[in-house]
């Protein structure tokens, strides 16, 4: 009797990033050529948790094969083509819980979460799963750390704009959130120059303030807000009132990350929280923008850039690495290896064992990287830093 075709499981979870296509692509594309079946999983945990193995009409919504026809153009555009959602098994509000799970028992109304990690291990079995391959930030990588646990053999991509996942230099998506913000600041220069104003740009950045600092870095913004060193408004304001001054053309900007706070404050969030303990950002930008026109008298210029960072075709950085970490992927599961994530450590491309990315939380280094008192990058010495500075 002839060994059963060896069958791998793609999905991607969080939120979506340019480069995520051309992985998938170049996985399918890898494995195909190595002999392995692969089945893509559809809006990343959600997708195996809705999967009924009892009700085929559930199969097609939630899981399909993946060859090379399939993926043939997904390279050509951003995002997923596979979806995406912020599903946590391990932790299930009732109001999302599939009906088919719901027992006798089962009470809509209930204020407690469910695990069904167990439908997951059983469906990974039904699917005849023998590697899985999470593509996603460290809350997606967080629940393939628990099926690493319990037995599922996991090869981890990371990916996230935020590239605050612990234990590797390089998320994909990060090179092109930062250049589409550049870009937008630059192009907000002519109206903020135009009326004298001052511009506040808020981008995203929940823990991690990376994406504000570096693309007030270089993108030559006067002063850049991040998530790890609260602020006074106040402060703000006069340094902005003096770059104003000092620019010719009479305007000043100030980057500033979704996850920033005040002195004394807290973070601006709405929402009810995910499944991984998360509310909606966003919104400091206003606070900041309203407090900053009483204070200096001047008019605002208030920009969210939000979606528009994560949009959109990956630049030349994120698809290089994108195809790299797909074939690193792949090289490991020939190899037989397994409970890894690639990952880019000091420049160098490597793979790491899943669990480091519960060892530690990645932040901006303040005391190299942020002068905290003036509220700007403070990058000088690089020799031996990596190329993102982290």
């Amino acid at each position: 009797m002839a060994d059963r075709q060896k069958t791998i499981g793609v999905l991607t979870g969080g939120g979506d990033v340019p480069g995520l296509n051309p992985a998938l692509k170049t996985l399918v594309a890898r494995a195909s050529e190595s002999g392995y079946r692969v089945v893509g999983i559809r809006r990343g945990w959600g997708g195996l948790l809705a999967y009924n193995r009892d009700d085929p009409d559930t199969w097609d919504s939630t899981v399909m094969p993946l060859d090379r026809h399939a993926v043939r153009t997904v390279d050509r555009s951003g995002g997923t083509f596979l979806h995406t959602s912020r599903t946590n098994p391990g932790k299930v509000a009732s109001s999302d819980v599939p009906v088919f799970l719901r027992g006798a028992d089962f009470d809509p109304a209930a204020p407690q979460h469910h695990d069904f990690t167990s439908h997951i291990l059983a469906n990974l079995e039904h699917l005849g799963i023998d590697v899985l391959i999470p593509i996603g930030g460290d809350d997606t990588l967080s629940y393939a750390e628990r099926l690493n646990r319990e037995g599922v053999p996991i090869v981890a991509i990371p990916k996230t704009m935020d590239n605050d996942v612990f234990g590797t230099d390089y998320c994909i998506g990060f090179s092109t959130a930062v250049t589409r913000s550049v870009n937008f600041i630059h192009n907000l220069r002519t109206s903020a120059g135009s009326h004298e104003r001052i511009a506040v740009v808020e981008l995203f950045g929940r823990n991690s303030g990376e994406t504000s600092l570096i693309s007030a870095y270089l993108a030559g913004v006067d002063r850049a807000l991040i998530s790890e060193v609260p602020f006074d408004v106040e402060k703000l304001s006069l340094l902005l009132q003096e770059d104003k001054k000092a620019n010719r053309s009479n305007y000043a900007m100030v980057t500033i990350s979704e996850g920033a706070s005040m002195v004394g404050g807290q973070i601006v969030e709405y929402g009810q929280e995910d499944a991984y303990g998360h509310k909606k950002l966003g919104g400091i930008g206003v606070v900041v923008s309203e407090a900053v026109k009483q204070l200096t008298g001047s008019h605002i210029i208030y920009q969210q850039l939000s979606y528009l960072m994560r949009s959109g075709a990956p630049d030349s950085l994120d698809l290089m690495v994108a195809y790299n970490y797909a074939n690193m992927t792949m090289d490991l599961i020939t190899e037989g290896m397994s409970g890894r994530m690639v990952a880019m450590q000091g420049g160098t491309y490597r793979h790491i064992p899943i669990s480091t990315i519960m060892q530690g939380e990645k932040r901006v280094d303040v005391a190299e990287l942020y002068d905290a008192a003036e509220y700007r990058p403070k990058v000088r010495h690089v020799l031996g830093k990596p190329m993102f500075l982290y």
